[in-house]
């Protein structure tokens, strides 16, 4: 059977990813997956690999390249897209493939004052990113794909629009942060109408969206909360737009703030979201309440906070505290 090269496979896979509206990220991973995979059995295309080579691949992951069992299942995931997805093919056996178990760890969760000691640290636009995650646990990329529509100072709420998993979901807005992302605002709106100005204003929007409302790039509600600080030409189109900020800039941002305060414990961005459910299961409010807040699929994710509950050993007093 003649062999297709591989720059048309990989052209259906990135056009089913697109069909399935899939983010670029997933795009990127799979595609990489898919290429290292076909690399791997000696440029053989897929359609004549099966079991066996998906198996040894996998196997060499985890035992030569010693991958984290998330890489592993992220690669497991690409293969399952191609066979099913791309080449339209039903294998029963990759539903018996296991995938490798991800090791259960307690989060790493910053205490008040140590969340407040690293926010201390922070100014302007990191700032406000990085009281977002900490006082709405929102996940970096959340925060910072927020749109103008997204945020609702009235209610008092922020809409995440197509979180992981696809998923909208509403959640709150700090009183004490009204005020400095009104003032954020402000400063887009002056930027946005500069770059109107200078023939740029259009940001990038979901295929659907755009193709019904054609000048919505350009309208207000559409503007990122936290864009670039430069323009960039989109290769797609040659339109100069601003991309949202990149998340490297708040990562290095934080990881500063966190030498600074000279705490012992590896915290990061994520590391404010762990600390925003475990501080409001400390105060009282039930789990379901806080699983609606952090857009988790099942409970049982949410339930990995409940560490917090048990005060350390359950709630059991050292025998060595009673000793006089």
């Amino acid at each position: 059977m003649p062999r297709p090269d591989a720059p048309r496979l990989l052209e259906r896979v990135h056009e089913a990813v697109r069909i399935r509206h899939y983010s670029r990220r997933t795009e990127k991973a799979y595609t990489s997956w898919i290429r290292r995979f076909v690399v791997f059995h000696g440029r053989r295309h897929p359609e004549e690999m099966g079991e066996a080579e998906i198996t040894a691949f996998l196997s060499d992951l985890a035992t030569r390249r010693k991958v984290a069992a998330s890489t592993q299942n992220q690669a497991l995931s690409a293969l399952l897209f191609l066979y099913r997805d791309v080449l339209g093919q039903e294998l029963p056996w990759l539903d018996g493939i296991v995938r490798a178990k991800r090791p259960q760890r307690v989060p790493t969760v910053l205490s008040r004052a140590e969340a407040a000691a690293v926010l201390d640290r922070l100014h302007g636009t990191p700032w406000l990113v990085a009281s977002l995650l900490y006082g709405s646990g929102l996940r970096l990329l959340e925060a910072l794909r927020l749109r103008i529509k997204d945020i609702d100072r009235p209610r008092g709420e922020i809409v995440v629009r197509d979180g992981k998993g696809a998923k909208d979901r509403r959640t709150l807005l700090p009183a004490s942060l009204r005020r400095p992302l009104a003032a954020q605002l402000e400063r887009v709106a002056r930027q946005h109408k500069a770059d109107l100005a200078a023939g740029a204003g259009s940001v990038a929007l979901p295929a659907a969206v755009a193709g019904k409302y054609p000048r919505a790039p350009w309208e207000w509600p559409w503007q990122w909360v936290f864009p670039a600080t430069r323009l960039h030409r989109d290769r797609n189109t040659g339109r100069r737009r601003r991309h949202h900020l990149h998340e490297t800039v708040i990562q290095r941002a934080i990881k500063q703030a966190v030498r600074e305060t000279g705490l012992a414990k590896p915290a990061t961005c994520h590391t404010l979201r762990h600390s925003f459910a475990t501080h409001l299961l400390e105060s009282g409010y039930d789990i379901r309440t806080i699983q609606e807040l952090l857009g988790h699929a099942d409970l049982s994710t949410t339930m990995i906070y409940t560490h917090v509950l048990n005060k350390g050993g359950r709630g059991v007093r050292s025998p060595l505290d009673e000793v006089e």
